[in-house]
């Protein structure tokens, strides 16, 4: 392979993405199961990881996930199986994914809203004309995060926010209250 690119896999075999980070350890991109659409097939969200040299079975998510559920950069994951493009998470990060959605281009909201979130320390990590993804971490407080996005979102009406790793990925209200631990730390 050569240097430079990033390997991508479909669904593979992890003894080919275990051969693989041994040649070249860099970072590759992963199919993740991000849901399924209105005729019931699986629909995949490809993510960038670096897979952890003292466990190659082992992976942290690069940036935060547009599509793909209670994930965020940083997190560590386990790859269970690439072929199903299945993952088990083994640590949060404590970044909180924040997803912005709107029926226009974001341009201008992201001009603004991205000085915002890099002054608190977080970043954006994915940009389409009509999404942005942000990593920012839970030690802001979602107190500080909620206002900063209801203040950006205000004008412009067409523009939604939400949290990609708060709530219970299958009922989407349930908090899943992962942060508690993170405030334990103090």
């Amino acid at each position: 392979m050569p240097k430079g690119t990033t390997p991508s896999l479909t669904f593979t075999g992890v003894q080919t993405l275990i051969g693989i980070v041994l040649q070249n350890p860099e970072k590759l991109e992963l199919p993740f199961l991000a849901g399924v659409n209105d005729n019931g097939e699986p629909v995949f969200e490809s993510l960038e990881v670096e897979l952890l040299p003292e466990n190659p079975h082992h992976a942290r998510l690069m940036k935060s996930p547009v599509l793909t559920r209670n994930l965020a950069a940083g997190d560590t994951i386990k790859l269970v199986n690439p072929d199903t493009a299945e993952y088990e998470l083994v640590a949060r990060s404590g970044n909180l994914c924040v997803r912005v959605f709107g029926r226009e281009e974001l341009s201008e909201l992201e001009q603004n809203l991205t000085s915002a979130i890099e002054k608190l320390g977080g970043s954006r990590d994915r940009q389409t004309d009509r999404a942005l993804v942000y990593s920012i971490h839970i030690s802001i407080g979602f107190q500080t995060i909620e206002q900063l996005l209801d203040n950006a979102c205000r004008d412009y009406p067409e523009t939604v926010w939400y949290y990609g790793n708060v709530y219970d990925p299958e009922d989407g209200i349930t908090p899943l209250e992962w942060w508690l631990d993170f405030d334990n730390q103090d």
